[in-house]
C-alpha cells in the first residue's frame, strides 16, 4: 500500500466538482481529509492523505492536476516515544526499509530514523501508539 500526504490548492472555478469522489471511483484510491478550508466563490485548500497502489495514486494526482488544482507533496516524519514502546516488534514486520528492526539476541526493537521513508505503516499497527507521524514543514514540494 502506497501512502502519501498532499496539499491541494483549489481555484474557485474548480469548486462544485466531485473531484475526491472521482479519485475513489476511477482510481481505487482511499482518502483521508486531514484539513480543508473550502468556501463558495473563494480559492480552497485541503490537506489530503491518499492510499492505494502507487500507479493508481499517481494517476489520481495527474487527474487532479488536469482539473486545475495545484498539488504539493507533504513529507512525513515518523517518531517513536521510547517510554511508550514496550518492544513488541509488531512494527518491524511492516517496515520495508529496515528502519525498524529487531536486534538479536536481546530482542530489542531498534528505530533508525535515517532509513525511514515516512510511509506510516508502523503507526497503524503499534498497539500502544508509540509511533507517531507528523508533517515535515521543511519538505513541501510541488508535484
Amino acid at each position: 500500500m502506497y501512502n502519501r500526504m498532499y496539499l491541494l490548492r483549489f481555484p474557485k472555478e474548480s469548486l462544485g466538482q466531485p473531484i475526491i469522489c472521482n479519485l475513489v471511483k476511477r482510481y481505487d484510491i482511499e482518502f483521508n481529509i486531514l484539513k480543508a478550508d473550502i468556501f463558495l466563490q473563494q480559492d480552497g485548500v485541503m490537506v489530503l492523505e491518499l492510499s492505494g497502489h502507487k500507479k493508481n495514486v499517481q494517476a489520481g494526482i495527474n487527474y487532479i492536476k488536469k482539473q486545475g488544482i495545484t498539488v504539493e507533496t507533504l513529507a512525513t516524519v515518523i517518531t517513536r516515544d521510547d517510554e511508550k514502546c514496550f518492544q513488541c516488534g509488531a512494527c518491524t514486520g511492516l517496515c520495508a526499509t529496515g528502519a525498524l528492526a529487531i536486534k538479536r539476541p536481546e530482542m530489542a526493537v531498534l528505530f533508525d530514523p535515517e532509513k525511514c521513508t515516512g510511509c506510516g505503516l508502523c503507526v497503524t499497527v503499534c498497539p500502544v501508539r508509540a509511533m507517531a507521524i507528523t508533517l515535515d514543514p521543511q519538505s513541501i514540494t510541488r508535484e
